[in-house]
């Protein structure tokens, strides 16, 4: 897709380069290039976006289902929020 958008800023550039003065050429690479193809990766971006966001929900919810299996195995919240200070220094 980036290959696609790449060619056509090429093709945009040299159409810019080609005008007969410098307003005329920004607008044209603003107008024809940046713009067009700005729009173009927002909207073919949009799955991608919901792909991750979903991605990011089902790695939330594995954490959260992990942290209940360690609750139900006999650990209470307690436990798992204090630190084990059997074995440090502070005690010797």
């Amino acid at each position: 897709m980036y290959i696609i958008v790449i060619a056509w800023l090429y093709v945009v550039v040299l159409m810019a380069a080609t005008e007969k003065n410098v307003v005329s050429g920004i607008l044209t690479f603003l107008f024809y290039g940046l713009i067009p193809c700005a729009i173009l990766l927002w909207i073919l971006g949009v799955n991608h976006r919901k792909f991750k966001k979903i991605q990011a929900q089902n790695q939330a919810d594995s954490i959260e289902l992990d942290l209940t299996q360690d609750l139900t195995q006999g650990l209470s919240k307690d436990e798992l929020s204090q630190p084990n200070t059997t074995d440090t220094k502070a005690n010797q």
